[in-house]
């Protein structure tokens, strides 16, 4: 019985002045259309904020006594949009005190579920949940609803020239874009040129793919026999990820692409399956 009047009150709705709701640290989102903006806070004029923003409570001790603050977890827009028509008070619904890695999963969630990230943002963001907290990229995953694969496809946005992860940013490219540009990662003059070309030509996406595709094939022709090429398309079809074979003569080595710990072992499994090295 207490716990359910525990978890009543969790999700009680108070009003809180809008002045003493501080941002959310771990806020990935950067970029806020100031006309939509706009449109939400002429839209929340009229009919008020419907969905209360979550926030935890902040107190801290100062030398005029103790301050009673409230940071955000989630509704950010509502909460800029309010203060930008002068609400004082808006609804909220107060959580108890969460860790960090707590705070960036719920903007993430947010803001992933109402497509308001832009890629960079998303990038960013995933990386810090790997690199501050240690999260894999399955367990991202599972928080946004989406595969392993478009994950890791989105941290591969951060392995492009900061001039074009700006681009992509600033919309000047879209998301699609960058998988043809990304294909010529190990040609960087190649990958200048394409990037201008989409840009002075405003190439399709499917247009930008099959010069990459063409690109990449011309640089095959040039370094790689037939038979050689063909085993390479195999090993990258098997693997999942990219494979380079470097041949000088009857000798050479084999590159294989990976983008984190948690790829790495995957890769490592389909090469050495796990049940093999305890036969």
């Amino acid at each position: 019985m207490d716990e359910k009047i525990n978890e009543k009150r969790k999700e009680s709705v108070f009003w809180i002045e809008t002045s003493r709701i501080l941002p959310n640290p771990f806020q990935p989102r950067r970029e806020f259309d100031e006309g939509a903006l706009k449109d939400l806070a002429e839209s929340i004029r009229e009919y008020g904020v419907l969905q209360p923003v979550v926030v935890t409570r902040k107190e801290s001790q100062t030398a005029n006594g103790r301050v009673v603050e409230y940071e955000l977890l989630a509704g950010e827009r509502r909460l800029r949009a309010s203060k930008l028509i002068g609400l004082h008070q808006i609804p909220v619904i107060i959580r108890e005190q969460t860790s960090d890695k707590v705070k960036l999963e719920l903007a993430i969630v947010e803001n992933v579920q109402r497509e308001d990230l832009n890629p960079l943002e998303k990038a960013r963001a995933f990386k810090q949940l790997i690199d501050q907290f240690g999260m894999l990229q399955r367990e991202i995953a599972e928080k946004i609803g989406k595969s392993r694969e478009v994950v890791a496809n989105t941290l591969r946005l951060l392995t492009l020239p900061q001039e074009m992860q700006t681009a992509v940013a600033e919309g000047k490219i879209t998301e699609g874009h960058t998988r043809p540009l990304l294909m010529l990662t190990d040609h960087p003059d190649d990958q200048k040129n394409l990037y201008q070309n989409i840009l002075t030509n405003s190439l399709s996406v499917r247009e930008a793919e099959r010069a990459a595709r063409s690109i990449a094939t011309e640089r095959a022709r040039a370094s790689l026999d037939p038979e050689t090429k063909s085993l390479q398309q195999k090993l990258e079809n098997a693997l999942g990820t990219r494979v380079h074979i470097d041949k000088k003569g009857p000798k050479g080595k084999i590159s294989i692409e990976f983008f984190s710990e948690e790829e790495l072992i995957s890769i490592s499994d389909k090469i050495v399956p796990p049940a093999a090295l305890t036969a």
